[in-house]
This record gives structure tokens, C-alpha cells and sequence, in this order.
């Protein structure tokens, strides 16, 4: 087991991870804020959903999906049609432009990415590809949070 002042040190880098989504986020199309591919890229990894499925998987309430996916669907992006089990509820996904749009964002990302790390070899890249997905998995998607078991002061 890692010793504390491990620990301590990975919460400052995964902190300062938020530097690394913001450039990431800034090589973004204007009109697609993070948000709006946050939406798009879950469209495209798990298939058409419930706003509420969206929701939980963007780990925001329904009022800020709401706004990313009337974003999204002023574009074309997205479609929303009722769902068969509950037409109160409605089913999102990708259109085709939606799935252009994915493959506009999949390139800027991927260009940002391979100039940052232009000093890095295949094998490192994969390493932190490896890591990323462990402690993601560690983490669990979209599982509630835990009470924490001791508190200590900020």
C-alpha cells in the first residue's frame, strides 16, 4: 500500500489535471463547448439514452444537461424523440452531423494530445493509458459517492 504522503501527492496532480481538460478544452470548435462533447461523447460511446441516464453519466443535475442538450440539438447534433416505455420522457442521439461533429472533436483532441506529448514514447503513452483506465475503474463510473470514514480539517 501507498505510503500517505503519496496519496497527498496524487491529489495535487490529479488536481492539477483540470489545466490539461481546460487546454484540451480550448483546441474545441467555438460553438462546441465541453459540455456539449461531453454530451456528444457519451452519445457516441454508449448509444441513444434518457436524458436522466445522460444526467448521471455527465455527473451534473438535469437543469445543466438540459441546457447542454438543447445546445446540442439547435445544432443537429442530436435528436430527442419520445420514448416508447414513458412518452414523458425522451430518448437522445447522435444524428449524422452528430457524428461528424464527433469526428471534428476526436481530431482536435487527438492533435492537442499528440503535440503535448511529442516527447513521451508509445510505450509511456500507453502506460498512462493503462494507469487512467485502472484508476478510473478503482473509482467506478458513475457510483455514488462514499461517506467518508474520517473527516480532517481543509
Amino acid at each position: 500500500m501507498a505510503a500517505q504522503r503519496q496519496y497527498e501527492e496524487l491529489a495535487r496532480q490529479l488536481s492539477a489535471i483540470g489545466a490539461v481538460k481546460r487546454d484540451l478544452a480550448r483546441s474545441l470548435p467555438y460553438d462546441c463547448p465541453a459540455g456539449s462533447a461531453a454530451v456528444l461523447t457519451l452519445l457516441s460511446r454508449y448509444g441513444e439514452m434518457r436524458m436522466s441516464r445522460l444526467a448521471e453519466l455527465l455527473a451534473v443535475d438535469m437543469s445543466v444537461t438540459s441546457r447542454h442538450v438543447a445546445h446540442v440539438a439547435e445544432r443537429g447534433w442530436i435528436e430527442r424523440s419520445p420514448d416508447p416505455a414513458d412518452r414523458r420522457s425522451r430518448i437522445l442521439r447522435l444524428t449524422a452531423a452528430g457524428t461528424r461533429q464527433m469526428e471534428v472533436l476526436s481530431e482536435c483532441t487527438t492533435n492537442v494530445l499528440s503535440e503535448r506529448l511529442s516527447d513521451w514514447s508509445d510505450d509511456e503513452v500507453g502506460q498512462l493509458i493503462a494507469l487512467m483506465a485502472r484508476l478510473r475503474a478503482s473509482f467506478g463510473e458513475c457510483r455514488p459517492r462514499l461517506a467518508p470514514t474520517t473527516r480532517t480539517p481543509a
